[in-house]
């Protein structure tokens, strides 16, 4: 059974950072591509960064470029995203996701979900 775990998220203000980490198991870890993505209240559910289960392609969406950085582990089963430069409109329950295949920032692609994380950036 697959089992995805999000862990580390927090109240932070403005301006500040947070680092994200996600333990995988049950599947060859290495053998896949892994995904954030957040969900304000009352929004869907988007897309905000991937990368590939080497950890030499990533993607981002354009709203985090410069300010949020994914990385992975495979010795530890799991992947980080490194949040800096917070803004309040970064507010939302993050979520980690992984899929066969490589990075994808469409939400069908992914098989497997963690439960959530909730971050919270104050003004």
């Amino acid at each position: 059974q697959v089992q995805v775990v999000e862990s580390g998220g927090g109240l932070v203000q403005a301006g500040g950072s947070l680092s994200l980490s996600c333990a995988a198991s049950g599947r060859t870890f290495s053998s896949y591509a892994m995904g954030w993505f957040r969900q304000a209240p009352g929004k869907d559910r988007e897309f905000v960064a991937a990368i590939s289960w080497r950890g030499d392609v990533t993607l981002y969406e354009d709203f985090v470029k410069g300010r949020f950085t994914i990385s992975r582990d495979n010795a530890k089963n799991t992947v980080y995203l490194q949040m800096n430069s917070l803004k309040p409109e970064d507010t939302a329950v993050y979520y980690c996701a992984t899929r066969t295949g490589g990075p994808s920032a469409r939400i069908s692609d992914y098989d497997y979900w963690g439960q959530g994380t909730q971050v919270t950036v104050s003004s």
